[in-house]
């Protein structure tokens, strides 16, 4: 972008100091969080350095096995970190979100780029690889809270679970009140995002745009499209997750396993 201000060395060096300050404000407050604030800020710079390489090799590069592989380390990353904030303890949970997510990020990255943006290739990592990566994180989300809660709830509610299931219903109609709770759960974030989304608070991404220099009408155009993208992707993960969490719970014979 020709209005692009850009951050040389010096520039965040300069940033960097902010960090200084704020570590020198906890260790005035007595707070303790100075080596932690310290380390999170090296991996900051790491870590997005890191990125800002290697997406621009990606960039330039622009061959689709690579832009595929970069998604798919992301996709197996997210889905690592949300199977670890569900349990460990449930088998088969790390292939159950891996593919839920693929599945949901898939449907919604093709529903946007061969109806709504349509690139000139469909691969094109200026637009999939962002577009994937906030999907992905997202979807994270949504998969954690409802799988995470899924599990909690059918954990503390055996009992009327082992009642229903004696009075005649099916699995399925045994903890369908609680799926729905889990997935309401994790719609939440979306929908609160989207009720003060422009008023209280503007997302990274329209905040990023408008410093790149773009028209703010085609930065707020950008952003709809993604919160949509968002809550689709959500609640698609949320339903593929708790569908299979709760033949998770179940034995061939119906019975609730402990």
């Amino acid at each position: 972008m020709e209005n692009l201000i850009r951050l040389d060395v010096v520039d965040l060096v300069l940033a960097l100091g902010m960090m200084a300050i704020t570590i020198g404000l906890s260790a005035w407050a007595r707070l303790g969080l100075e080596w932690s604030l310290a380390f999170a800020a090296a991996r900051t710079m790491l870590q997005l350095l890191v990125v800002g390489y290697l997406l621009a090799f990606i960039f330039a590069l622009d061959n689709l096995w690579a832009v595929m592989a970069v998604v798919a380390v992301m996709l197996t990353i997210a889905a690592v970190v949300a199977r670890n904030r569900i349990s460990k303890k449930v088998p088969q949970l790390l292939p159950l979100v891996w593919v839920s997510m693929l599945f949901s990020t898939a449907l919604t990255l093709s529903y946007t780029n061969f109806l709504v943006i349509q690139p000139q290739t469909w691969y094109e990592p200026q637009y999939l690889i962002p577009l994937a990566g906030i999907v992905l994180g997202n979807a994270m989300n949504g998969a954690a809270i409802a799988g995470e809660r899924l599990v909690s709830i059918i954990n503390a509610s055996q009992l009327e679970i082992e009642t229903h299931l004696s009075l005649g219903a099916t699995p399925q109609q045994a903890v369908v009140q609680y799926r729905k709770q889990a997935i309401r759960a994790g719609l939440i974030p979306n929908l609160n995002q989207m009720m003060v989304v422009g008023i209280v608070v503007l997302p990274g991404i329209i905040t990023g745009q408008l410093l790149s220099g773009v028209n703010p009408l085609d930065a707020a155009s950008y952003q709809i499209l993604i919160m949509f993208m968002l809550a689709f992707a959500n609640l698609v993960t949320a339903l593929l997750v708790t569908q299979g969490l709760c033949r998770q719970f179940f034995n061939n014979a119906a019975q609730l396993i402990k």
